[in-house]
């Protein structure tokens, strides 16, 4: 029985990793490709996107695909914002990744730029802003406020993290430090990381590499961690993260699998993580819940 869970967890992890291999549908140039596409938001909240034909102080000339040319008078435009040509699809646009520099939480060689920012919450104890001090080098800094339940006893993080574009959104390379200390209880410990990234933010594939250390020395074997991500549409990702933890008498891994959900602004992730070691002999699911909120510098193209 804990034999075949194991090759039923190992077998589903290759299948959604072979996933991430495969290339996805080429999609037949459109308008993006040739010419600038803007996203039109008007003060009674309707949303357009196209190309702007026309335009002078009081109307804008819009040719969408929609309603071909539309006419939009200026002083009903609440924001106008330039639209990457990789965001137009066959199906409409593609909304951008809030959380593209992070998998559930574990990071992949992208990068926050500098001033963009979010905050990321798992299960309400959980909590931790990012922010881009460059466009190579971000920290991030969280805490369990466990205090508000009379515990004296509150862990607490930084994750500083070096960024490295090899080959534009092909192969990214990272190296970081995640140092944990245990406010209370005199304890510290942490990690030292490098990975590596292949894929776009869309779709992409990371390896890493880390040793952990603490007040006792550092960890005789490495830590690894393998995670990727594919998109599946305009709002939805598939994501996968996962750890093997060497020791000195056997293992330690973590399987997580899941989604990540777009809205304007907001990024929900979701799924399972499955814990399992040299000892467990039966099937354990921890469910996973998550929320990202951007901030900070949001760098947009305006008209």
């Amino acid at each position: 029985m804990k034999t075949s869970i194991r090759k039923l967890k190992i077998t589903g992890l290759i299948l959604f990793l072979l996933l991430i291999c495969i290339p996805g549908k080429t999609f037949s140039q459109n308008y993006a490709d040739t010419v600038e596409v803007y996203h039109i938001t008007t003060t009674d909240k309707n949303e357009y996107s196209g190309n702007i034909l026309m335009r002078d102080s009081s109307f804008i000339i819009l040719k969408t695909v929609q309603f071909d040319s539309l006419i939009i008078k200026t002083e009903f435009i609440k924001s106008i914002e330039k639209i990457k040509s990789q965001q137009v699809k066959e199906d409409g646009i593609w909304l951008e990744n809030p959380q593209a520099a992070r998998y559930f939480w574990a990071p992949n060689g992208y990068g926050l730029k500098k001033g963009e920012a979010y905050y990321q919450n798992v299960w309400v104890l959980f909590n931790q802003i990012s922010v881009g001090l460059t466009d190579y080098f971000s920290i991030g800094a969280g805490v369990m406020p466990t205090f508000l339940f009379g515990s004296d006893v509150v862990p607490m993080w930084l994750t500083p993290k070096f960024s490295i574009p090899i080959v534009k959104d092909k192969f990214n390379a990272g190296a970081g430090i995640m140092y944990i200390t245990v406010a209370g209880a005199g304890s510290s410990a942490g990690l030292v990381y490098g990975l590596t990234t292949f894929g776009s933010k869309d779709k992409n594939l990371s390896i890493g590499l880390g040793y952990g250390f603490s007040e006792n020395g550092w960890a005789k074997l490495p830590s690894i961690n393998i995670s990727g991500l594919v998109r599946t549409g305009p709002r939805g990702y598939l994501v996968t993260e996962n750890y093997i933890i060497g020791e000195s008498d056997g293992y330690v891994g973590l399987i997580m699998v899941g989604g990540r959900t777009l809205s304007k602004r907001i990024a929900l992730d979701y799924g399972l993580a499955l814990p399992f070691d040299s000892s467990i002999d039966r099937f354990i699911a921890i469910p996973w819940l998550g929320l990202t909120v951007p901030f900070g510098k949001i760098k947009k193209n305006q008209l």
